[in-house]
């Protein structure tokens, strides 16, 4: 099978998502802090309810899910699942640290949910349905476990422009000939930013009532260090492309890095990153 193969996308993706769990642990409160703006805007468009069922796909560490867990309660339950078994297990371990009870944990893939049809109230998914191979299968899916009049709520990012945080880094790398410009169609953070994209998507397979919104958020460290060090947690991709280089061209990197973040660069050298992410709900 060829590179571009998708059982082979599917199987490079699972295997750096359980490599990457560890990382995301560590930095689980700081990923909770960035996300909180999307994470509400996708609780507060969902209309949940004590009593429902939930489902958070590629929940990560969780936290969305774990929002939606306190509002469903008593008799409410939340399932957490992610496709890879290392990060279901880092979201485990969080929940029991918030003293949840009523969550569920399951390893689930976006493009075949193995739940039945019509199981769930509400879908999450936080900066996941861009890195799936096969979007249009995954949002069928969705469509299909939801109840008639179920909720979806979806977060993806915003175009590159608005999120220098992200596309600083590589664009570090390319220039020093460390990495390859990405492919703008395959599974990527901006695959689903263009205007219009999300909409036509979920409306293609058969979701009502969509609606896409912009969510600022912002990223902020105390020093350059800071932002890399979650960097190497967060991105296996950076981590690769860095650990190749020497120790002159890794000075580099970091040079033109902070060269890029410069206008975002306090007199203290604390950063103040903006960025914008998409959210989008949409009903069964």
């Amino acid at each position: 099978m060829s590179a571009a193969d998708p059982e082979t996308q599917r199987a490079d993706q699972r295997a750096a998502w359980e490599k990457a769990a560890d990382g995301w642990g560590k930095q689980a409160d700081q990923m909770r802090r960035l996300g909180m703006p999307v994470s509400m805007w996708m609780i507060e468009h969902v209309g949940l309810q004590p009593g429902q069922r939930v489902l958070e796909l590629a929940a990560g560490p969780g936290d969305t899910g774990f929002l939606a867990a306190e509002v469903i309660q008593p008799s409410g339950t939340l399932i957490s699942s992610d496709g890879a078994e290392a990060m279901v297990n880092v979201a485990r371990e969080r929940a029991q640290a918030l003293g949840l009870n009523n969550v569920e944990f399951q390893q689930l893939e976006l493009e075949w949910i193995d739940l039945p049809t019509a199981s769930v109230d509400v879908i999450l998914c936080r900066w996941g349905l861009m890195l799936t191979v096969d979007r249009e299968a995954a949002v069928q899916e969705m469509r299909r476990v939801l109840k008639p009049g179920g909720h979806l709520a979806l977060a993806v990012w915003d175009e590159p422009e608005h999120n220098l945080w992200a596309t600083a880094p590589n664009k570090a790398l390319i220039e020093l000939g460390a990495a390859e410009p990405p492919d703008p169609d395959a599974p990527g953070m901006f695959v689903l930013a263009k205007p219009g994209v999300m909409a036509e998507l979920l409306e293609s397979a058969g979701f009502t009532d969509v609606l896409v919104e912009s969510v600022e958020i912002e990223r902020t460290y105390q020093d350059l260090d800071e932002y890399l060090a979650e960097l190497f947690d967060l991105s296996q991709m950076f981590k690769r492309g860095v650990d190749g280089l020497s120790v002159d061209r890794r000075a580099e990197v970091r040079r033109r890095i902070a060269e890029t973040l410069a206008p975002f660069t306090n007199d203290d050298g604390s950063l103040r990153l903006p960025g914008r992410s998409l959210a989008a709900v949409a009903s069964a």
